[in-house]
């Protein structure tokens, strides 16, 4: 059985998708795993062992559609759920399913705090779009798969680092789910030992004041790395701290302690950490305020005005897990 599975972005979202890459592949006899997904993310997924081959999204649908249609596919797991998915999926006429998105479920509890959410992770949502084909959640958590030349070798790091070393991953897509700069600087002083910062070119201007601040048991790794050196940093670290990121599910699918900070976001939105084996490596930093959340996504500053829910967070609590 020929399958594709849709999931155009970003780096977290494809990194949750794979279990059920895994599950398919090895539960359906047979099946042949093919993925669609935006070129930037494609090594996200193209050194899985599950999946048979990558289909990438550049600039033009179009083009890619033309291109899927060629390989006659039997069946279409959406796991993206919009508009562009749906366009595929009709263009492809095979039988398809997706996963309930919870957009309503998520805009009452943002605009009325009213908690209809099911107690379920972003995963197991995942799994309902493949039920029908008689495949189930293994509960053996996230994969990513790093090739040895894509490995960052630890001797390319100061020699402080090379025995152990926090990552502290210092982005996030929007500003509200992201600690200010004068609180990351803070949270990096009171971490114990070395720190790598983790992070894109977006994020070297903070990293160079974290860096210069700090002093030399901080390591600037933002903008130096690809997508797939990042995460091998993040695999050979001893703890993570993250914010609600594609870092922090990269943290997970290595089964690395990690500590998760939210802003304007809530895990009960379903998308915390996901480490069914090791739940206890899995922490979670979060201000209750009558106010969160404020929105499902984030916005660029605070809706209020106060932004306590990252000025307020216990950065001393934080910095005690990066040292157990």
């Amino acid at each position: 059985m020929k399958v594709l599975v849709l999931r155009f972005s970003s780096i977290g979202d494809i990194v949750l998708t794979s279990p059920v890459l895994r599950c398919v592949n090895q539960q359906l006899q047979g099946a042949e795993v093919h993925v669609a997904t935006k070129a930037v993310f494609a090594d996200l997924v193209r050194f899985n062992p599950h999946v048979d081959k990558v289909h990438e999204l550049k600039d033009d649908l179009g083009e890619l559609i033309r291109s899927l249609k060629k390989e006659g596919f039997d069946a279409v797991v959406d796991l993206h759920h919009n508009l562009r998915t749906t366009r595929v999926k009709r263009a492809l006429g095979v039988r398809s399913s997706s996963f309930p998105k919870l957009n309503i479920e998520k805009w009452l509890m943002v605009n009325f705090k009213l908690d209809r959410l099911p107690k379920e992770h972003i995963v197991d949502r995942y799994f309902r779009a493949v039920e029908d084909l008689g495949v189930h959640n293994d509960m053996a958590g996230l994969d990513l798969f790093v090739p040895p030349e894509r490995e960052i070798d630890m001797r390319a790091l100061p020699e402080a680092h090379r025995q152990g070393y926090t990552a502290l991953a210092i982005g996030a897509a929007h500003a509200t789910k992201r600690l200010p700069p004068h609180k990351l600087i803070e949270l990096a002083r009171s971490v114990v030992g070395p720190v790598i910062l983790i992070g894109g070119k977006e994020d070297q201007e903070v990293a160079r004041s974290i860096a210069s601040t700090v002093g030399g048991r901080v390591f600037d790794a933002t903008g130096r790395y690809d997508i797939l050196g990042s995460a091998s940093l993040i695999r050979q670290a001893s703890r993570v701290i993250a914010h609600d990121s594609g870092a922090m599910h990269i943290a997970a699918a290595f089964k690395r302690p990690v500590m998760s900070i939210w802003g304007n976001t809530i895990p009960e939105f379903g998308m915390g950490p996901y480490m069914p084996t090791h739940p206890q490596r899995a922490r979670v930093a979060q201000v209750e305020l009558p106010c969160r959340p404020c929105s499902k996504i984030g916005y660029e500053r605070c809706p209020e005005g106060h932004f306590r829910c990252m000025e307020d967070q216990d950065l001393n609590a934080i910095a005690t897990f990066a040292a157990e």
